[in-house]
């Protein structure tokens, strides 16, 4: 071989050695970056972030959120200021919360608060009438009593029209009562301009789902725009109404409570609550329910139907047996209805109202804004003060003067 072709062939080995040697390098140089990466990569993944504990804004918005869940589309929580604002607009939407479901934290009742001015103080709202029915204005501490599980328990303050209360106004959307959505309409407004200065209200209506048309607000031009947004459905989900208007739009706090529903109260038992579950719920949150039942209209229009087919020929009432057997049901779940209400509002210190005609809406209205306007706020401090999470049972008496005395039937005490 000659020297020339050994050094070419020379040059050509050395050329693939150094490119073997790169090779080998850049691969290396790739293991190194992986084994580097791999372990903060995984560091980065199992990293949680840090809990803090909740704060009163954090709360705050746990809270509004909870109050979304009056409805049953948007589940997005809603924000204090104008994200809330937005909400109230759009109508906030979101599925009812069954009995078993977990709940957050922020969200279970703090029995703590429930009617409490402070830590020892009992607030109970008390409406008092004559014999007539009218309102009686112009007691005085002296003449109350208040029991509390038979015991007497001695009155610390007594307040007329000085403590602002909060009212949530429920209208059942459902087909029954479409038809007084106008008449509602004009009432809600009048109820509103009557109710004091620091009073506010939010609007609910219920059918298929439960929905917040409006959160707490003074504003009547606000509770207009609400009003103009109901829409009817097919079917009354009632009870589940009441539980969560009473959990989630009641929140703690020094103000008296008042919950009035337009209905039948007839519960299609679509929803996730039962009368017992809504109605504790209202004794927790300690809310004063006052019905407006529409169950005289809807009786008087079955009854006329019946009376109608049975008055008919022998063989048209063979022929619509069907139909007077439903109407005949009908009358007796309406009957059923009005005593379950009747027991409702009168357990809660409220009363109930069966107006023969919707056009009576704006009277019946105005009534009971008169009452809320006229109620006295009674104190006091429980001889009891066992932290044992018991319903106290509570009676108020005025001496002497046949008057009728109504007021919630007790509360729950706080638990340690």
């Amino acid at each position: 071989m000659r020297l020339a072709d050994f050094r070419r062939d020379l040059s050509t080995k050395r050329a693939r050695s150094a490119r073997g040697a790169c090779a080998l390098s850049l691969l290396a140089a790739c293991a190194l970056t992986l084994l580097l990466g791999v372990p903060a990569g995984h560091t980065q993944n199992k990293t949680r972030p840090r809990r803090t504990s909740p704060t009163a804004d954090s709360a705050k918005t746990s809270r509004t959120s909870d109050a979304a869940e009056l409805s049953g589309l948007n589940s997005q929580a809603k924000a204090p200021g104008a994200a809330g604002a937005q909400n109230q607009q759009a109508g906030v939407q979101a599925r009812p919360q069954a009995a078993g479901d977990p709940r957050p934290d922020d969200d279970e009742i703090d029995e703590d608060e429930v009617v409490r001015i402070n830590s020892s103080e009992v607030l109970l709202p008390v409406t008092v009438r004559d014999g007539s029915g009218a309102l009686v204005k112009n007691l005085g501490r002296e003449d109350f009593k208040v029991f509390e599980d038979g015991r007497e328990q001695p009155l610390s303050g007594l307040s007329l029209r000085q403590v602002p209360v909060d009212v949530a106004l429920l209208v059942d959307s459902s087909s029954s009562v479409a038809e007084s959505f106008e008449d509602f309409r004009r009432a809600a407004e009048e109820f509103a301009g009557r109710v004091g200065a620091e009073d506010r209200f939010c609007l609910v209506k219920f059918d298929d789902r439960v929905e917040l048309l409006l959160d707490w607000t003074k504003s009547r031009l606000q509770l207009r725009r609400a009003l103009n947004r109901l829409t009817t459905g097919v079917f009354t989900r009632f009870n589940d109404a009441l539980l969560l208007a009473a959990r989630d739009q009641f929140q703690r706090g020094e103000r008296r409570r008042a919950l009035v529903f337009l209905s039948d109260g007839i519960d299609s038992n679509r929803g996730s609550s039962t009368t017992e579950a809504a109605l504790r719920a209202l004794l927790e949150t300690q809310v004063t329910v006052y019905g407006i039942a529409n169950t005289e209209i809807e009786r008087a229009r079955k009854r006329s139907e019946l009376d109608g087919l049975l008055g008919a020929p022998e063989s048209s009432v063979r022929f619509n047996q069907l139909r007077i057997g439903d109407l005949r049901e009908g009358l007796r779940v309406l009957d059923a209805s009005e005593q379950n209400l009747a027991a409702l509002t009168r357990a809660t210190g409220g009363r109930l109202y069966r107006p023969r005609s919707f056009r009576s809406l704006e009277r019946v209205y105005a009534e009971i804004a008169d009452e809320l306007r006229h109620q006295y706020a009674l104190y006091y401090t429980p001889t009891n003060a066992a932290r044992d999470g018991r319903f106290r049972r509570v009676r108020v008496e005025v001496g002497g003067r046949g008057y009728e005395v109504s007021t919630r039937v007790g509360y729950y005490a706080p638990r340690r």
